[in-house]
């Protein structure tokens, strides 16, 4: 066998690899916003549907509301049904 060809069997080898790899890398890219939408447990982040001092859903970054005030909304981070009067360890201030 030549030097030439076990060059590009080496060369294929590679390119290969590199393609994989890449493909590797915009699959789990891919799956983040997945994971996301999916959000995390309540219980992962301690939530509970009472304030904590000043400090409920209603007033966090996160929180998606619901259709009236008073109606439990969503979250951007955690699963499930969240009331406007809850907390968690995610809570973060509305931008002023």
């Amino acid at each position: 066998m030549s030097e030439d060809r076990k060059f590009d069997g080496r060369r294929a080898l590679l390119k290969k690899a590199a393609g994989i790899s890449a493909g590797i890398a915009a699959a789990s890219m891919m799956a983040t916003p997945a994971a996301e939408a999916a959000g995390v447990s309540k219980a992962s982040v301690k939530y509970r549907d009472k304030p904590n001092g000043g400090h409920q859903c209603s007033g966090c970054a996160l929180f998606v509301p619901g259709s009236s005030a008073t109606a439990n909304g969503t979250c951007k981070a955690v699963a499930g049904s969240i009331s406007p009067h809850g907390w968690c360890i995610l809570w973060t201030p509305k931008a002023a």
